[in-house]
């Protein structure tokens, strides 16, 4: 298995819905030091990761995933749930998953429609799947709400689903694709870099809140110019995207990308023979958004390997991750001279 899926697999399997992310920035943290990558934690609690004082060029993607959290439990013992971020009900319907309360126990449970037997409800499979009819059913001997208070869960505690990650043909299948993939890329190319990032103006920064809206707007380094976010490229009807290219963003729903830095970008891949595709997304935000938004006077730029069903089953592919990654390469070496 390539080194680069090989960290996606093990990221993946780190549970981090927004909000509960320092469990993977731990582990990123521990790997990336015991290879000679400086890193440090911004007081939001986004990881920097790069051993020049002076980083000139970002390079962003999130850690964190879309998940859910309890909001309270029911008569029968069972939990009701929020989403968080934009989690597609339909796509997790009877997935597993991990219930993590405040005192740091775990429990186990899945996501059904309430009532679900389609033996004794006849309307199940035309009920709408939204948060008030739908709920968390619990792995534990649970009858009444005090069964469950006495396991010490309580609202607040965060959902945490499967990742159900699978590699077949050079495809790699799992939920949080969008962004672990980018994250995997970035780390791959960190390892890569190592004996090279005090002479290089670069850092990598791993947010923990993109699928929130505000991941991105604040704790880059001071000097930073350019920002490169590298999230997932989009797959299907109406746009160009490709599992097996990177996608390079001239626009998404927040507006064009930096002119200069995107020209440059498609340049890079056709001059080093790099799989990829020039899109518009139509439903999207990234942390370069939120970057913007915030009133950082930086050029930003969007990248990420093709991701196909994003927001449900996610499904990539290994020349996609590469495409990615080597973009990202070219284009520090071209503007660093390396």
């Amino acid at each position: 298995m390539e080194r680069v899926v090989q960290i996606l697999r093990e990221i993946l399997e780190i549970p981090s819905p927004t909000g509960y992310t320092k469990e993977i920035m731990a582990y990123i943290a521990g790997l990336l030091n015991e290879n000679g990558v400086k890193t440090y934690f911004t007081n939001k609690g986004a990881l920097i990761a790069g051993n020049h004082p002076e980083p000139e060029l970002v390079i962003a993607g999130h850690v964190d995933t879309l998940g859910a959290m309890v909001t309270g439990i029911l008569p029968n013992g069972h939990l009701s749930f929020t989403r968080i971020g934009g989690l597609h009900l339909p796509a997790f319907e009877g997935e597993y998953c991990t219930i993590i309360t405040r005192s740091g126990k775990r429990f186990r449970g899945t996501l059904l429609l309430k009532n679900p037997s389609v033996h004794v409800n006849k309307d199940a499979s035309k009920k709408e799947r939204k948060e008030e009819n739908m709920y968390i059913r619990l792995d534990e001997l649970v009858e009444k709400k005090e069964d469950t208070e006495k396991l010490g869960i309580r609202p607040g505690d965060f959902i945490a689903f499967d990742p159900k990650f699978e590699y077949v043909n050079g495809f790699v299948k799992a939920h949080f694709l969008d962004d672990k993939a980018s994250v995997a890329v970035m780390i791959d190319l960190l390892l890569d870099l190592a004996g090279e990032l005090e002479k290089l103006p670069v850092a990598f920064f791993f947010s923990p809140y993109e699928e929130v809206g505000h991941g991105g707007s604040a704790g880059y380094p001071r000097s930073m110019k350019e920002l490169l976010v590298v999230d997932m490229g989009v797959v299907g009807e109406g746009v160009a995207g490709k599992e097996t290219a990177v996608s390079i963003a001239a626009k998404d729903s927040s507006g064009p990308y930096d002119y200069e830095m995107t020209t440059k970008l498609i340049e890079l891949a056709e001059k080093h023979d790099i799989p990829h595709v020039v899109d518009v997304f139509p439903y999207y935000g990234s942390d370069g958004s939120a970057a913007l938004r915030a009133g950082w006077d930086v050029k930003v730029a969007l990248i990420g390997q093709g991701v196909h069903a994003s927001h449900g089953m996610e499904r990539t592919h290994i020349k996609g991750l590469l495409a990615t990654k080597e973009l990202i390469r070219a284009y520090i070496g071209e503007k660093f001279r390396v």
